[in-house]
């Protein structure tokens, strides 16, 4: 006697959820533009601001585009790796342009 298997699986819709993020996203954008030609911020601000711009930028396309929000912490964890590197960088970068000569 064959068994037939009834399993369904309801897709949830993600069409808000990715619009709500597009619009968080161009938002961001925005805001690296504005930082970006603003005349009066030094070098560090502004730079230290895209950066963090950037990286916000990055974790939500992580987050959501990628799925990690719904992975284990173990692959969160992985995920983070490069964004440690990023930080690390950052701050030899700032380390070297603090140094006396």
């Amino acid at each position: 006697m064959s068994e037939v298997h009834t399993h369904t699986e309801h897709h949830k819709s993600h069409k808000k959820e990715y619009f709500i993020i597009f619009i968080i996203l161009g938002v961001l954008t925005i805001l690296e533009v504005g930082v970006a030609e603003m005349k009066s911020l030094t070098t560090l601000v502004k730079g230290s601001s895209l950066t963090l711009l950037a990286v916000a930028k990055a974790l939500i396309v992580a987050m959501y585009y990628m799925h990690l929000k719904e992975e284990t912490s173990w692959l969160k964890f992985i995920a983070a790796i490069p964004i440690m590197a990023a930080v690390f960088a950052t701050v030899l970068c700032l380390e070297g342009y603090f140094k006396p000569f």
